[in-house]
């Protein structure tokens, strides 16, 4: 028994590698498809009109498909997966089958509808730059099948925990979006995008395809809504879908007001997001790494110390890593935007606008890295209706913040920014006063944390700022490194001298893991 308990643990450690690592990969691959399209593009109208169009499919997939992965699909699969194989393909065959005939019902819906859903998406736009979206969005609606097919593996595969090839299917996706732009640009202008997105979601579903190598006998035909693992998932997914549509909505009008303004306005918070998502991204993906299947084994058994300890651990570890990156994109804002952006169409002027940008989405970052800490609490009771219903307050917050600034002040997008922002922090406040019922962290120095954090923050902040003054002649490649290195280093330094816990914890985290896995590695 010892030794199976032994298996599970470095089988879960591999896996928790192998995610954190595509999710890395993807983050990275992402930041280069977006400096690839500006440079391509720019902050022009293409870029408007390909990013209100690419919103439409992704809707369509988050709401029929990506929200029911982890919260629905995983969990009832796996249960199948190790005790009734007959009873797994059955399953699974109803639910692809089920999704995909709801994505093509939805889809055809859609093309027919296109200029329906454009006027409500991007209703501010010119006529031309309309019918350009128009023409987009229709064209990128078929890759929903695509990416719908490639979400449907990656849950079988990680049911049958099979994690290798599903961790790299977002890297898969960018990078076809990569190749589409690069090669066809010079042909196809802005359509090259469109293709690379068709392109990027088919990459998704071969890349996984040998991973259902064993899959010989898959009753294709099935559809029995009745059985009770398709009844169970429809009704795990119920309220995480409620939640997507608070999200879709919030979606639908933020681009609908940001088609009101200036043609640039989408394309300047395209960019700066993307520098907002990729430290997000990378915590989330550490703090996953090092709490999240402790978290929910604690959970499991009703551990109810050492789920608050490790809860407390976990928000503490993501104090320690989104404030310096915060701090340091704040100081660093205009060196980073040249270094990944500033070339051909993306000028000077460009990467001004998109600092400013990102300055002002900056407030927001450490609210929603912790948002997605306490997430992980509620998931980890199974508690799946509260945080989906807190995002629908959160647009009432995102509302009551654009409409005064944007009707009432000169700000522009910058209202529309700071509005975001504003909804991050009001949704994580709310969340975190509603999981007061759920877990008491009072005691556990994540105010200690945070104090201490802070004052290593200020030094990495002023050593980078200065930093990067003195050495802008030499460029911001030059700049962006040495100050950010030495900030860096500072950091930890200061963080090591005060003895912050959460730096031991994830330290000794990461070294468990690579232990386990070469110990797993070893045995074979």
């Amino acid at each position: 028994m010892p030794h199976a308990s032994g298996a599970v643990v470095r089988r879960v450690a591999v896996a928790a590698l192998l995610i954190a690592a595509g999710n890395i990969a993807s983050r990275l691959i992402g930041m280069v498809r977006e400096a690839v399209i500006a440079g391509l593009f720019g902050r022009g109208a293409d870029v408007a009109a390909f990013t209100a169009a690419s919103t439409v499919p992704t809707i369509v997939y988050d709401l029929l498909v990506n929200g029911a992965i982890s919260a629905a699909l995983v969990p009832v699969f796996s249960a199948y997966a190790e005790e009734d194989e007959a009873a797994f393909w059955q399953v699974a065959a109803t639910v692809i089958n089920l999704a995909l005939g709801a994505i093509a019902l939805v889809v055809g819906i859609l093309i027919w509808q296109t200029p329906m859903v454009v006027t409500l998406l991007a209703g501010g736009f010119e006529p031309d730059l309309r019918d350009q979206t128009i023409v987009m969005t229709r064209l990128l609606l078929p890759a929903v099948f695509f990416m719908g097919l490639s979400g449907l593996i990656t849950a079988l595969l990680y049911a049958r925990q099979r994690f290798l090839l599903p961790a790299f299917t977002t890297s898969a996706f960018n990078l076809g979006i990569i190749l589409g732009a690069l090669l066809l640009q010079p042909w196809l202008g802005s359509l090259s995008l469109v293709v690379g997105v068709l392109i990027g979601a088919l990459f998704q579903v071969v890349l996984q395809l040998p991973g259902l190598r064993d899959a010989t006998h898959i009753p294709f035909l099935t559809f029995d809504l009745a059985h009770p693992g398709v009844r169970r998932i429809l009704a795990l997914y119920a309220p995480v879908a409620l939640g997507i549509g608070f999200s879709v909505v919030g979606i639908v009008i933020d681009r609908h007001l940001a088609s009101r303004l200036t043609p640039d306005a989408i394309p300047t918070m395209r960019y700066a997001t993307a520098l907002i998502q990729f430290p997000l991204g990378l915590v989330a993906a550490a703090v996953s790494f090092a709490v999240l299947p402790t978290l929910s084994r604690q959970a499991s058994v009703g551990d109810e110390a050492a789920f608050r300890s490790t809860l407390a651990m976990g928000i503490n570890v993501v104090l320690l890593l989104i404030l310096p990156a915060t701090a340091g994109l704040a100081a660093l804002a205009e060196p980073v935007v040249a270094l990944l952006y500033q070339r051909g169409a993306f000028g000077g002027e460009d990467t001004r606008a998109t600092a400013r940008a990102l300055l002002l989405y900056l407030p927001g970052l450490p609210a929603a890295a912790l948002d997605q800490m306490i997430l992980f609490a509620f998931y980890a009771r199974q508690r799946t209706l509260t945080p989906n219903l807190v995002q629908g307050a959160a647009i009432l917050i995102y509302l009551a913040t654009a409409l005064p600034l944007l009707f009432l002040t000169p700000l522009g997008v910058a209202a529309l920014i700071l509005a975001n922002a504003a909804q991050w922090i009001g949704h994580a406040l709310i969340l975190y006063l509603l999981s007061r019922r759920l877990v008491d962290l009072g005691g556990l120095r994540i105010g200690e944390t945070l104090g201490k954090c802070l004052v290593a923050c200020l030094a990495l902040f002023g050593i980078a700022r200065v930093l990067s003054s003195v050495l802008a002649f030499a460029g911001p490649p030059v700049a962006l490194v040495v100050a950010g290195s030495i900030a860096g280093l500072t950091y930890a330094g200061i963080c090591l001298a005060l003895r912050i816990e959460a730096l031991d914890f994830l330290l000794a985290a990461l070294r468990q893991r690579i232990f386990q896995r070469h110990g797993a590695n070893s045995h074979q």
